[in-house]
């Protein structure tokens, strides 16, 4: 019965169902007593918590998972982090369609909506692939974190280390198993930095990018490079280039802002040399837009390098992807617009292409949804708890962009707050949109009417 209620909702309300069902069942599996350390002092809402921060690949938890689970607990953390990071609906549509099955066309129409893909075309394909890179690109990191981590806690503590912190990586989900103070130990480790930066980026960019770059790279190979580079890179959907310009822009751009603004600071980076400076600089920006870890503690650093984080991550990673936040093309998009604006121009173009209106709205609608939900969430953090705006203001924008940084401020506030930062990373990793049409009612279709045109006063 229920089975069959469920195959009638909208495709929206099964991803949401689909998220909460997964975060259930993994806040009992936390709980049982194979999972947690007899010295652990772990609550149902402290595995609550932590089962809403994996599920929706976030990072922020209450109690470090080092010191909370056993073995069993932290491996059904590293299945709670890649269903978050793929999506339920995902890998049960490969399963469905490996055994030979075929899928409803509503439950096709759901995944497509979870992978944020515009078109449903050999998509049995498309998510084979997408399991193959993930498997292929998570084993990779593992391999190369455990040059690090074999010698350091031996053969199998340092390979199960390597394997939580590279799904971790690509998952975005910022979760590590070595302690409280996440990777500050290995600020200087360019091997560890690289590898996990690596993982993020390839996690947050979205599978159309993986794919379009990876066609355009074969092609290249095969026609023996005579296209030329720059030729290949314009063949490149304007999607996968828009994610590229602006992934590599943002990290550019962070990096020098964050090494600007702490050079001189002892508490973080000022008595580094240049080349761990730029090591450091470069991982915060990184994993400040998506991921959640961290080699610094954020509480020394300055106050306009959080508030320069806050932006990054609200803008967040690119859309079809593990990454949270507005989405990198959904920024670019709304700054277009008041581009063309500021020019008196009547469309929106970007590489000699012009961007249809439809689009244009809906980017509009998720940056006002989202800040609309990051006011409300920040609210009641201001009404509960006794603590900085900047602080407050942070960990609720690290919560709804699904991003995990923390200054150390997560453990110490009240159940009230904590159930308002579970609620943001529920509504962060979905999608203010899919929760919003999630929860509207069906309704008979109406005709777009079109009345006689007004003016209102606007600015």
């Amino acid at each position: 019965m229920f089975l069959k209620r469920l195959r009638r909702l909208p495709p929206a309300a099964k991803i949401v169902i689909s998220f909460a069902i997964v975060i259930f069942i993994g806040s009992l599996l936390l709980t049982l007593p194979i999972s947690n350390l007899e010295s652990s002092e772990t609550t149902y809402f402290d595995n609550l918590f932590t089962a809403v921060s994996m599920v929706c690949v976030t990072g922020l938890f209450t109690l470090p998972v080092a010191t909370s689970f056993t073995v069993f607990g932290q491996t059904v953390c590293i299945v709670l982090m890649q269903i978050g990071g793929i999506g339920l609906m995902t890998i049960l549509a490969t399963f469905i369609m490996r055994i030979g099955r075929k899928m409803r066309f509503s439950d096709t129409i759901a995944v497509k909506e979870a992978l944020n893909r515009d078109e449903l075309g050999d998509f049995k394909t498309y998510l084979a692939s997408i399991i193959k890179y993930t498997a292929i690109i998570e084993g990779t990191g593992m391999l190369l974190l455990a040059l690090r981590f074999v010698p350091e806690f031996g053969f199998a503590s340092g390979l199960f280390v390597s394997l939580f912190l590279a799904v971790s990586a690509f998952c975005n989900a910022g979760f590590d198993n070595l302690g409280a103070y996440s990777l500050q130990e290995y600020v200087h480790d360019p091997l560890i930095n690289l590898v996990i930066t690596t993982l993020i980026i390839l996690g947050g960019i979205g599978f159309s990018v993986w794919f379009d770059v990876t066609h355009n790279v074969q092609s290249i190979i095969k026609n023996k490079c005579k296209s030329g580079w720059k030729r290949s890179y314009r063949m490149l959907k304007i999607h996968t280039r828009l994610a590229i310009n602006m992934t590599l822009g943002l990290i550019v751009i962070g990096t020098l802002v964050f090494l600007v603004v702490e050079w001189n600071n002892p508490n973080s980076i000022g008595n580094f040399t240049f080349g761990e400076k730029v090591l450091a600089s470069f991982f915060q920006t990184v994993t400040m837009r998506t991921a959640g870890f961290a080699t610094l503690d954020y509480k020394l650093i300055k106050p306009f390098s959080l508030f320069f984080f806050i932006g990054t991550m609200f803008i967040g990673g690119s859309p079809g992807g593990a990454a949270g936040g507005i989405k990198t093309t959904t920024f670019a998009l709304v700054a277009l617009l008041v581009i063309s604006e500021i020019k008196g121009q009547k469309h929106v173009n970007y590489s000699h292409h012009t961007i249809p209106l439809e689009i244009i709205r809906r980017a509009i609608v998720i940056v006002a949804t989202f800040s609309l939900f990051l006011i409300a969430g920040v609210s009641v953090l201001m009404l509960v708890e006794d603590q900085p705006f900047l602080y407050l203001l942070f960990e609720a924008v690290s919560a709804l962009a699904t991003v995990g940084v923390s200054v150390n401020l997560t453990p110490e506030l009240s159940h009230i707050s904590q159930v308002v930062l579970m609620i943001l990373m529920f509504i962060g990793r979905i999608g203010p949109i899919t929760i919003l049409l999630s929860l509207s009612r069906k309704s008979k279709k109406t005709k777009d009417q079109l009345y006689a045109k007004t003016t209102i006063l606007i600015g």
